[in-house]
């Protein structure tokens, strides 16, 4: 009896049934902790017994007739669940010695295997507090994730601008229980107000972790409109110059009126009299007067005197100023000639009267 016919006949039906079972997902990855599922459908319904194995050890056994089959040593943590074409199998509370293979075994048909990853949440933080800084100084900040499996992915961001892998470094470091550390430096230019952010993540979280922190800078002036800024060194500058150039101005003016004031009253007294003689002049066109007998005295008295002798005559004069009077009555010819007569020995010096009428 010829047997290779028969033979290639069982190996085709083989690979027909095996080709239709499925094991969804084929790789699966949560946090410690979550809950890990994963379903088994087998395309043919004859089958009598289907086996969960994790990592190569028997976690749970379901009868196609009776269900699951409960035994002293199950896990708590693992349950079936009956779908309409298979079993689900759930973890409840997945631990870091649950990684690795996970296999649905049909008995006596086919068995097909899934990857479970189990991660771990650490984590971050931005060392120190918040921070106060002048313009254009340079800010250190330094970041640290810790308690991550796997290595954790790290990145900073300031207001929410994610920044260059370039301008900040990283460093790694893994305990004995496979947890990693890192930590990152970053050199942030104190420009303006700023929130900085530190994320780290792994992938089976949906989100990163942050920390963030305040930078506060001062010298700054903020718009309601923009982030127009007016430095105060500047203002500082321009109004130490406006009070040196003021300054100045009182200086010059106090010099001055010092020097004014140290001017010998004998000058005034000349300025006095030549000021009175040209107003006497315009005046008086016909007749000289003489503005009285003054002493050359250098004593600070006489010179007073002679000043307010001087400035009355001014005042007499521009009170009442006319011309002499030309009289033929014999009242004003001898009264002419007697002023005309005084002897010169006598020291008279010869005084213009000016009559009013």
């Amino acid at each position: 009896m010829d047997t290779f016919p028969l033979l290639v006949l069982l190996l085709s039906w083989r690979t027909e049934v095996e080709a239709q079972i499925k094991l969804f997902p084929e790789n699966l990855t949560v946090l410690r902790g979550e809950k890990a599922r994963f379903t088994c459908t087998p395309s043919n319904s004859q089958w009598t017994a289907m086996i969960w194995l994790l990592n190569g050890e028997v976690a749970l056994t379901i009868s196609n007739e009776h269900g699951v089959l409960q035994s002293p040593d199950t896990n708590l943590n693992l349950m079936a669940e009956k779908k309409k074409d298979g079993w689900m199998l759930v973890l409840n509370n997945t631990e870091r010695h649950d990684q690795g293979e996970v296999t649905c075994d049909l008995q006596g048909i086919d068995r097909k295997t899934a990857r479970l990853f189990v991660q771990e949440k650490g984590s971050v933080k931005i060392l120190g507090n918040n921070r106060l800084a002048f313009q254009r100084d340079s800010v250190l900040f330094e970041c640290e994730a810790a308690g991550w499996h796997p290595e954790p992915v790290l990145k900073w961001e300031v207001n929410n601008k994610e920044v260059s892998p370039s301008e900040y470094n990283i460093s790694s470091e893994e305990s004995r229980e496979s947890l990693f550390t890192v930590t990152s430096n970053l050199s942030v230019l104190a420009a303006k107000s700023s929130h900085v952010d530190c994320l780290a993540s792994v992938s089976a979280l949906p989100e990163p972790l942050k920390s963030t922190i305040s930078l506060k800078v001062v010298a700054e002036v903020l718009e309601e409109e923009g982030y127009c800024t007016v430095p105060l060194a500047i203002t500082a500058s321009l109004s130490g110059f406006l009070v040196l150039l003021l300054l100045c101005i009182c200086t010059v003016l106090c010099y001055r009126q010092r020097r004014q004031a140290k001017t010998s009253p004998q000058e005034v007294l000349r300025f006095d009299q030549s000021v009175f003689s040209r107003s006497v002049d315009a005046d008086a066109p016909g007749g000289k007067v003489n503005l009285g007998y003054s002493s050359e005295s250098s004593t600070d008295a006489v010179n007073s005197e002679g000043v307010w002798e001087t400035r009355r005559q001014m005042d007499f004069v521009s009170f009442r100023k006319v011309p002499d009077v030309v009289s033929s009555s014999s009242f004003s010819t001898q009264s002419e000639s007697q002023a005309n007569t005084c002897p010169p020995e006598d020291g008279c010096k010869n005084v213009r009267r000016i009559t009013t009428v």
